[in-house]
């Protein structure tokens, strides 16, 4: 799904880099009386949604690569790539015709991908972890755990299956024979998996760790990452570990997962592109696109705004209590002279 995107995401670049790169006047067709050139197609285009959401990534990654591309080596670069190649063999398609169809070679896939990797780079570069960010993390964090499990299409089958284990049936036996997940059923569903682990899902993650070594879940109902495909799973725990209460032990593990929760966190990101936009010195020459990053001064000047609010806010309560203490000299003035 991720490398689809990024395809898709080129394929859009190399639409608005032909109307970068090609003369204005420059035909694309022609027929009897007329003719369609670069400019016609450009103001066909600049006005959808999704050429306004190119040009703003565009110039998002634009900036990030100049300031942060030195930070991406060509290692870098050639790891997302071959991932990328492996991720297109895997799924039987011809990675070279996947680029070729969106426009793009080799190279220019890698200056994409250079791009992406920078963005990432200025984003974390952003990032400072916080004892409260380290405490947020533990609250969820749970070590890793060894166990075993049975993936099942249906909750009959799911049910049938539990049955069986619950009549003295060998779990790895079964794992092997009945489950549907052909990464795990060959080792009769041996897996290893912490509270951050993307391969078991959430909801299958939540009822194991509640789970004692050697005993086995009811059929758990969870969803993959498509949002659309339910699937029911047996865990048997083969070693739980509760994580205490001293986090030192984890603290890189727990670093780890705030930075994820920081670089997911989109009021936060939107804040960093906000702030890398303005030391660019961004300025928009096309009023066609003059909106193009207004998403982004609006978080700043929310910013400003909460700022401003709070230093009203101040600036009311000392003038209120000024006035406060004012009235309470003014009455005891007034009570020493009624006395007098």
């Amino acid at each position: 799904m991720k490398k689809k995107l990024i395809l898709a995401a080129a394929g859009m670049f190399s639409v608005f880099a032909l109307a970068a790169c090609s003369s204005g006047s420059q035909d694309i067709a022609s027929m009897k009386g007329s003719t369609i050139t670069v400019d016609d197609f450009y103001n066909q285009v600049k006005s959808q949604q999704s050429s306004q959401q190119t040009v703003q990534t565009m110039i998002i990654y634009k900036v990030f690569e100049d300031k942060y591309g030195k930070d991406v080596s060509d290692k870098d670069v050639q790891a997302e790539y071959d991932k990328s190649s492996k991720n297109a063999k895997d799924q039987g398609q011809d990675f070279s015709e996947q680029l070729k169809q969106n426009g793009y070679t080799e190279k220019s896939f890698k200056a994409l991908i250079k791009q992406s990797l920078a963005y990432k780079a200025g984003i974390k570069s952003h990032i400072k972890i916080t004892d409260e960010d380290l405490k947020t993390a533990w609250a969820s964090f749970h070590p890793e755990v060894e166990a075993q499990i049975i993936q099942a299409s249906s909750e009959d089958d799911a049910k049938a299956i539990k049955k069986e284990l619950d009549n003295g049936g060998d779990f790895t036996k079964i794992a092997k024979e009945k489950s549907i997940d052909e990464t795990t059923k060959k080792d009769g569903g041996k897996v290893k998996f912490d509270s951050q682990s993307e391969t078991i899902p959430a909801q299958v993650q939540e009822a194991a760790f509640k789970l004692k070594d050697g005993k086995v879940s009811d059929p758990i109902q969870a969803t993959d990452s498509t949002g659309y495909q339910t699937t029911f799973y047996i865990v048997k725990m083969v070693k739980n570990k509760a994580k205490g209460n001293d986090m030192a032990p984890y603290k890189k593990e727990l670093k780890k997962i705030a930075e994820t929760n920081k670089q997911n966190d989109q009021e936060f990101v939107n804040k960093v592109i906000s702030d890398e936009l303005k030391a660019a010195n961004v300025k928009i020459k096309d009023d066609a696109f003059k909106d193009v990053l207004a998403s982004f001064m609006q978080t700043e000047d929310s910013s400003k705004s909460s700022d401003s609010s709070k230093k009203e806010e101040t600036s009311k309560e000392k003038s209120s209590k000024s006035s406060e203490s004012k009235e309470s000299s003014d009455s005891s003035s007034k009570t020493e002279d009624s006395s007098k």
